[in-house]
């Protein structure tokens, strides 16, 4: 299967996350959501790009985005790594039953592997995908290529 592109239009999901609630993407009705994919929880690479998204919450929330974080690790697991990594705002959504289900969904399921690939996406709030990014599973996302697709998308007359 091929994907998620920009472009393509994907639904509301829902998640538990590590606080062991579920997130229903519908409550974030009128907002962007920037899917942030990790292969799994206690790696080093995976940290970075977690802490990235909690330590830039209040630029993703002034571009009327929610950053969410997306592994196939439990709830449980999650809970636990976000204690450790000191995330206590964004939410980590555990992918884990059925084992990456939603990225399968989205084509980045790696099969042989059994996690997701280490992506960006970034839903509009009809829920299009207007930002897409797939990196090398070593690769630490640059969050401010995030940071700057949402603000050059937010410019006037750029719609």
């Amino acid at each position: 299967m091929a994907g998620i592109q920009v472009g393509d239009v994907f639904g509301d999901f829902s998640l538990k996350s590590h606080t062991e609630a579920a997130v229903d993407t519908a409550q974030f009705a009128g907002q962007k959501i920037l899917l942030s994919f990790h292969p799994l929880a206690w790696t080093e690479v995976c940290a970075k790009q977690m802490q990235s998204l909690e330590a830039r919450l209040d630029d993703f929330r002034n571009h009327n985005t929610v950053p969410l974080g997306i592994s196939v690790d439990s709830a449980p697991c999650k809970k636990a790594w976000a204690k450790n990594l000191g995330i206590e705002k964004v939410d980590l959504l555990a992918d884990f039953w059925p084992h990456g289900g939603l990225a399968a969904r989205l084509g980045l399921f790696i099969d042989k592997l059994g996690f997701s690939e280490r992506a960006n996406i970034i839903l509009d709030e009809k829920r299009k995908a207007v930002f897409v990014k797939v990196y090398p599973l070593r690769e630490l996302p640059d969050i401010q290529e995030m940071m700057d697709f949402l603000r050059i998308t937010q410019l006037p007359n750029q719609r």
